[in-house]
């Protein structure tokens, strides 16, 4: 028989902790054992180079094929396929099946929530309830007033009961219209608030595996779209998969590159020269779209007016450049941040400094970070500025002076003070 057996290489230094990865293996529902190559002992053992690398190992225990990169499911059931036959023929394969037990999931009102957008206008608050595949919509003092989605990880339009989503994530507000960056599933979806539809934007529902190509509607394949952001009733798109900025215009279904070339890394200049890497947060101030750029840990600006659009790097040095360090310019290091929030009366970005289990505050201006949230030990723990624990803080919104926060491993949603730096933990109360 087949065995799957996951091993985990840590790129991060958050990702050596065990209590981590069981988080993640429990968020993506991943049913394979998986085991912590801290050290890298596996990792040196089988002369691995790079993530992802397939290892196929043989009945007699014997290493019989690896593949280093991406690769498609057709061509990877083929390889299998043509091992097992082979195996097979020679009598030395047990058929008898081998059985793992799950750990249970937590239990509560949400499920590791990606990112949180809060109205002040309507008094409103949207929660991507991502391992629910939900949308949860609530006043901003926590009551729930609907659920968008039945919580069935699948792929379907329709009423706010009956539709379906696959891990979403970035969510964007136009008059009553809801956007949802429905990862999982490779599309962007729209909620009408007042009619209770759920509609498909862009997005086939299948994963791109040639590359990116613009298109529209239902027929363009999108690749792991993890944020968004309105401006000019247009959406901007943080296209994790593809490395790169997209934009939506909602009104046709029109779906196109806007900044970024493809390639994973961390390049400044004009946008279709630029490099991302996975880019994972978008917030728009004033001309700029601002994203956190998680795999180089950086921050970018994108320039969304004028004849020279350009990206540039506030903070952030490359793929393997991170840690937690305040200052400016190179001084600066974060560890895979996820979520950016600017604040227009204060002229500054919040950032979800994700693996560093904090909030940090940017000026976009000067470059200066400081630690704002956070003690940078993973926990819950309400209280004033650095006394607060947060467990992977994933996404940011702003209403007047209250600061919501998505903490996705602690399963809520945390409100902060900017008067007083107070943290709290928002009670949400089920209809």
């Amino acid at each position: 028989m087949l065995v799957v057996v996951g091993v985990h290489s840590a790129k991060f230094l958050a990702e050596k902790s065990t209590e981590a990865i069981r988080d993640a293996v429990l968020r993506y529902g991943v049913e394979h054992p998986v085991v912590n190559d801290r050290s890298f002992r596996l990792w040196s053992e089988y002369a691995i180079h790079a993530w992802p690398t397939l290892v196929f190992v043989g009945p007699q225990g014997k290493v019989v094929g690896k593949h280093e990169g991406e690769f498609l499911f057709d061509d990877l059931d083929r390889a299998i396929g043509a091992m097992v036959k082979e195996f097979d023929a020679k009598g030395l394969l047990d058929h008898r099946p081998l059985h793992f037990r799950r750990e249970a999931m937590p239990t509560g009102p949400l499920l590791y929530p990606g990112k949180v957008l809060a109205d002040a206008a309507s008094g409103r608050l949207f929660v991507a309830d991502s391992g629910h595949n939900r949308v949860v919509v609530a006043s901003l003092d926590g009551q729930v007033r609907l659920t968008v989605g039945g919580g069935e990880r699948n792929f379907r339009d329709g009423g706010l009961d009956t539709a379906a989503f696959h891990d979403p994530q970035g969510l964007a507000l136009d008059g009553e219209a809801l956007y949802v960056a429905d990862t999982g599933n490779h599309a962007v979806r729209r909620v009408d608030l007042v009619a209770g539809q759920v509609t498909t934007v862009a997005g086939s529902g299948a994963q791109a595996m040639l590359g990116p190509a613009p298109g529209t509607g239902t027929s363009v394949d999108l690749n792991s779209p993890w944020d968004l952001a309105v401006c000019g009733g247009i959406l901007y798109v943080a296209m994790a998969g593809f490395h790169q900025i997209w934009t939506v215009d909602p009104a046709t279904g029109r779906a196109a590159p806007y900044a970024g070339n493809s390639r994973e890394a961390l390049v400044d200049g004009p946008l279709p020269r630029a490099s991302f890497a996975q880019p994972s947060g978008v917030s728009v101030g004033g001309d700029q779209l601002y994203v956190a750029d998680s795999e180089v840990s950086a921050v970018r600006a994108v320039d969304l007016a004028g004849d020279r659009r350009m990206v540039r790097t506030l903070v952030g040095e490359g793929l393997f450049d991170f840690g937690d360090e305040d200052g400016r310019d190179g001084q600066v290091r974060l560890q895979h941040p996820l979520g950016v929030c600017f604040d227009p009366a204060r002229g500054v970005l919040y950032v979800a400094d994700t693996y560093n289990h904090k909030v940090k505050r940017l000026d976009p201006r000067t470059t200066e970070t400081r630690t704002f949230l956070g003690s940078g030990e993973p926990g819950r723990r309400d209280g004033r500025g650095t006394v607060s624990e947060f467990k992977e803080p994933s996404g940011l919104s702003l209403a007047g002076d209250r600061l919501y926060v998505a903490d996705t491993n602690n399963h809520a949603i945390r409100v902060v003070d900017l008067t007083t730096e107070e943290v709290t933990t928002l009670p949400l109360a089920e209809r």
